[in-house]
């Protein structure tokens, strides 16, 4: 009798769902920025992140809240202010791409 083995990356995969949460042109900047300079407000971030233009940021950050990747905090003062920061989730994601950084390097130095 044969066994049938799924491909472990259908639509319902984890892993599909994580590269989906962190993949894109700019959601990984968007969280090196935050991992590097800590909770930040809209314009740090347009400005850390070269290329990006407010509706692209606007939208990545959307994006990286629904996916709890990031908490945004509303300060009631006048005028209103806003910040962005990492949540528990992609503090926890940050030893996974560092070993993917890792191994990009090593893997480009095997090939030289």
């Amino acid at each position: 009798m044969s066994q049938h083995h799924n491909c472990p990356c259908t639509s319902q995969c984890a892993l599909q769902s994580v590269l989906e949460s962190i993949g894109g042109k700019w959601k990984l900047p968007v969280l090196c920025s935050l991992s590097a300079n800590g909770a930040s407000r809209y314009n740090e971030l347009l400005h850390n992140v070269q290329g990006i233009s407010n509706t692209m940021l606007s939208q990545t950050l959307k994006e990286l809240e629904r996916d709890h990747l990031v908490l945004r905090s509303e300060y009631l003062e006048v005028p209103v202010r806003v910040e962005y920061e990492l949540s528990a989730q992609a503090k926890k994601l940050q030893p996974i791409l560092v070993e993917l950084i890792q191994w990009k390097m090593e893997l480009a130095q095997s090939e030289s």
